[in-house]
């Protein structure tokens, strides 16, 4: 039974993260090439907060229950908007420094010579972005 319970979880933790809007753009911003974008998408979170007021007004005015779960959902995007924003900023500032730092070491190891005939440097690439879809 617990074994069910988890291909579930696992199956729908997927599922909404191949299908999700936010959750695409939150996989893109994550990306090496995505991670200068992190602070500018905070800016998304706000549409995400006037929505969730505004569901939040519409119950309060005596509107369906079911708009509390929609305003629940807004506020989640937003949230996790807003906290995507410090995260790529710090990954941002930790792959630059690795970045000037492995420029650094080649810049001396060229210079002095000190990297043995036959070794070349690493060269870490970006995996393309492609659709998870089909």
């Amino acid at each position: 039974m617990f074994g069910l319970i988890w291909a579930v979880t696992a199956r729908m933790h997927y599922a909404l993260r191949r299908f999700m809007p936010t959750n695409i753009v939150l996989d893109a911003i994550h990306t090496r090439h995505g991670l200068k974008w992190g602070v500018p998408a905070m800016l998304l979170a706000i549409p995400y907060s006037l929505a969730a007021m505004f569901c939040a007004g519409v119950v309060e005015a005596g509107g369906s229950g079911w708009l509390n779960v929609l305003s629940l959902l807004f506020v989640w995007n937003a949230l996790k908007f807003l906290f995507a924003g410090p995260v790529t900023l710090i990954g941002l500032l930790r792959v630059r420094s690795g970045e000037a730092r492995a420029q650094r070491h080649a810049m001396s190891a060229g210079v002095h010579g000190s990297i043995e005939p036959g070794i070349e440097l690493e060269r870490l690439e970006e995996p393309a972005l492609s659709s998870r879809r089909g």
